[in-house]
């Protein structure tokens, strides 16, 4: 079976609200203690589905004409999750871009996305932040963090891929039906325990449950 664009519409809706990204990192220790308030975890992120940033041109390139001050670039990424304090209401240095699996997409296509990320964020840069948010420091992070979302239909080289990689994925499954198209819930982590060195492994590892 193939990929459709129904599937990766609806996990792309689902995962762009605040309770769908809070739901998406809840198996990642290291990515969920990153929020800055495990209280209120729903004011401690901003989701921004399909996300613009905006560089600031040096004074070289102002001069030789080569960008202008406030060129703007749609990411290749499908959402962007910041950090963001409640109560000071800025936000912090961490930012997380996951990437879903697009229909026809192969291997190179999906880790070339990251790729061309971390080229367009190696600048200066800030945010076009949605209008409830733009108040908030636009400001770009230091530390930016890659998640890959996977289907059970997509193809076990990729998974390979990502894991010779080095990079955290999850497994999804999204059901649709004639009547009503619906994603599940449910979220499956299929990285093995030695994936990662350096005292990384647990962001790809869910919490333990007892």
């Amino acid at each position: 079976m193939t990929i459709t664009k129904s599937q990766y519409e609806e996990l792309l809706a689902e995962c762009s609200s605040s309770q769908g990204a809070i739901a998406l990192l809840k198996r990642y220790r290291s990515y969920l203690e990153m929020l800055p308030s495990m209280r209120r975890p729903l004011e401690s992120i901003i989701t921004i589905p399909l996300p613009v940033v905006r560089f600031r041109a040096t004074a070289t390139e102002k001069n030789r004409g080569l960008v202008s001050d406030r060129t703007a670039v749609c990411l290749p990424c499908d959402i962007a999750f910041l950090m963001c304090d409640p109560e000071w209401k800025i936000k912090t240095g961490v930012e997380i871009f996951v990437f879903i699996h697009q229909p026809q997409e192969d291997f190179s296509d999906l880790l070339g996305r990251w790729r061309e990320t971390q080229v367009n964020l190696s600048r200066g840069y800030e945010w076009d932040m949605p209008l409830r948010y733009r108040h908030i420091l636009s400001e770009g992070a230091d530390n930016i963090y890659p998640l890959f979302v996977l289907f059970d239909e997509t193809p076990e080289r990729i998974q390979r891929g990502l894991k010779g990689a080095f990079l955290p994925y999850v497994l999804r499954s999204v059901q649709l039906d004639d009547a009503k198209e619906k994603g599940s819930e449910g979220s499956e982590l299929t990285s093995d325990d030695s994936l990662w060195a350096d005292g990384q492994e647990d962001i790809l590892h869910p919490e333990s449950q007892d």
